[in-house]
């Protein structure tokens, strides 16, 4: 048992190349030998049937003209007989006579012919059988057959051939079959071994591509083949393999710069007012705030920053309830009741507005636009959407939210008629802590997570969001949302790809129905909102600092 262990362990250490070449040799070897076998025996067997049909017809006729000339005296000297041909008759008595060449006995002796009685004599009547020589090497192969005279059984006689011509003829044929089989087997070990290397190098190519990788590389890939073949499946399989494997290589390393800018931009937000609520602190440790009015602004100023870091807190952990997938309070959410209210809340924070409320069509009732989905967060779309609008367009600037059904989904837009987004910041603008001032001034924008927030509350509704150019100067944010939202699992898209997918105008379905100017009743499980809160306000700021969100996302109070 050891030692098989070990045979197959040295097998296993053995090459692919080596193993091949090994399987082929020894099967060709093996071929060989049983075809040589099988030809030398037919051979054989041929030679010696030869030898027997000669014993019956030339043999048999030579002993019956040696009886006859002999049978008076059973003597002569068998010049009679033909050559290579011994001849044995024996009498009733058991007295016997040899005729054979003497250059016949000399290469081959003569043969040992057993005692036969005449009954056996008659038994073995023309079947050959072979018989040992008195020379070694040199057998015979025999006939006998009764000899009688009147009917009557008078004695018996044996015709004998050589077998040296067969033998010698077979070890001939056994000798250039060896040879042969030799040379064969080289030559199959020389081509087997260079087919073999030949076909097995699409592997090696596959190791080098593999090696290659390994050191970093994850371009490469493997050399195509024909499909037909088993490297070339391989080799299709493998390239598919490794692009995914590029793909998720390039998506970790993308959300690990992602994380990474992420952490960066979160503690640089998170530094600006823990900066000046400790400079304040130190100051009036120090003793520099000693007026009342002083103190005040101080405190002013220390209760703006930690709303500021408040509002980013409350922000990212909104993002991180929506990555988690917590479930929404479902209900039917009217979509124009929430584009009222923020209308009349726009004309309240800017008089100087004019913000209007508009079907998503040209010339169509303005009326209800039902979906299912979370009240709260729908209401917080549009918060941030209509703060982006009010914030970086100048004031004055018109405003208008166009509500409707297009299809089955409820769509809502808010445009602008400011002076717009670039094109290569409009793509990216829904990505976290992205804002188009790369300076992250105060007075230009906050910290870049509402829209990004916006994407994520609408992909979890199973809707999309697209930004695009107003006709005439401006920017429209379009969002969509399935009238049944949230009656099914949401994708899980990501929040910018969601973003960017644009969506099909079809024809708008509204119901002639108005909508009532003033506050309408929550939906069922949503948080009411006193109708004297501003749209705006978040619940820890005060009416005083109300901030409008950019379209960074951050809301924020004036300093």
């Amino acid at each position: 048992m050891t030692g098989r262990l070990a045979l197959r362990a040295r097998w296993a250490r053995v090459p692919l190349v080596g193993r091949l070449v090994a399987i082929t040799t020894l099967l060709l070897a093996v071929g060989l030998t049983v075809a040589g076998v099988v030809t030398t025996t037919l051979l054989e067997r041929s030679l010696v049937a030869q030898i027997d049909h000669k014993l019956e017809t030339e043999g048999a006729a030579a002993a019956e003209s040696l009886t006859r000339s002999e049978f008076s005296g059973w003597g002569g000297d068998g010049s009679q007989i033909p050559t290579d041909y011994f001849i044995q008759l024996t009498a009733a008595n058991g007295v016997s006579h040899d005729y054979v060449r003497r250059t016949v006995q000399q290469d081959n002796g003569t043969p040992e012919l057993p005692k036969l009685s005449a009954q056996q004599v008659i038994d073995r009547t023309g079947q050959p059988f072979t018989v040992p020589s008195s020379k070694s090497g040199a057998p015979w192969r025999v006939v006998t057959g009764p000899v009688t005279v009147g009917g009557q059984y008078v004695g018996s006689v044996a015709i004998a051939l050589p077998l040296s011509g067969v033998r010698d003829t077979v070890h001939d044929l056994v000798l250039v079959l060896v040879l042969s089989g030799l040379v064969i087997v080289l030559a199959g070990v020389l081509a087997g071994r260079w087919a073999v290397r030949r076909s097995l190098r699409p592997l090696r190519e596959i190791e080098t591509t593999a090696a290659a990788i390994a050191a970093g590389d994850m371009s490469q890939r493997v050399p195509t083949a024909p499909p037909s073949t088993e490297v070339g499946r391989l080799g299709d399989a493998l390239n598919g393999m490794l692009t995914q494997i590029e793909k998720a290589f390039d998506a970790q390393a993308a959300s690990e710069a992602r994380m990474r800018r992420f952490v960066s931009d979160a503690s640089h937000e998170l530094r600006t007012p823990l900066a000046a609520i400790r400079g304040y602190g130190e100051l009036y440790r120090m003793g520099a705030v000693k007026e009342t009015e002083q103190l005040d602004d101080t405190m002013r100023r220390i209760e703006d920053s930690a709303t500021r870091m408040g509002a980013l807190v409350e922000d990212l952990l909104s993002l991180a309830r929506i990555d988690e997938g917590r479930p929404m309070q479902a209900g039917p959410v009217d979509l124009t009741v929430l584009a009222a209210d923020a209308v009349n809340d726009l004309h309240a924070l800017d008089p100087s507005r004019s913000p209007r409320l508009v079907p998503i069509a040209p010339g169509a009732p303005t009326g209800p636009c039902v979906v299912t989905g979370d009240e709260a967060r729908l209401r917080q779309v549009v918060v941030n959407l209509v703060g982006n609008a009010a914030r970086h367009t100048p004031p004055g600037t018109a405003v208008e939210i166009a509500v409707g059904i297009v299809g089955s989904s409820g769509v809502l837009e808010v445009r602008d008629h400011g002076p717009g987004i670039d094109p290569e910041h409009a793509a990216r603008v829904f990505e976290r802590f992205y804002r188009v001032d790369a300076s992250r001034g105060r007075t230009s924008g906050g910290s870049g997570l509402g829209l990004a927030i916006v994407a994520a509350i609408v992909e979890a509704h199973r809707g999309s969001v697209e930004l695009t150019q107003t006709p005439g100067g401006g920017t429209t944010v379009r969002v969509t949302v399935p009238v049944d939202g949230l009656s099914a699992p949401p994708t899980s898209a990501s929040p910018a790809a969601t973003a960017k997918k644009p969506v099909p105008e079809q024809a708008p379905e509204q119901a002639p129905a108005a909508v009532p100017p003033s506050t309408p009743a929550p939906a069922e499980g949503s948080t009411p909102r006193p109708p004297s809160a501003p749209l705006f306000a978040r619940p820890t700021e005060p009416p005083a600092t109300d901030a409008v969100r950019g379209y960074d996302g951050a809301s924020e109070s004036p300093s």
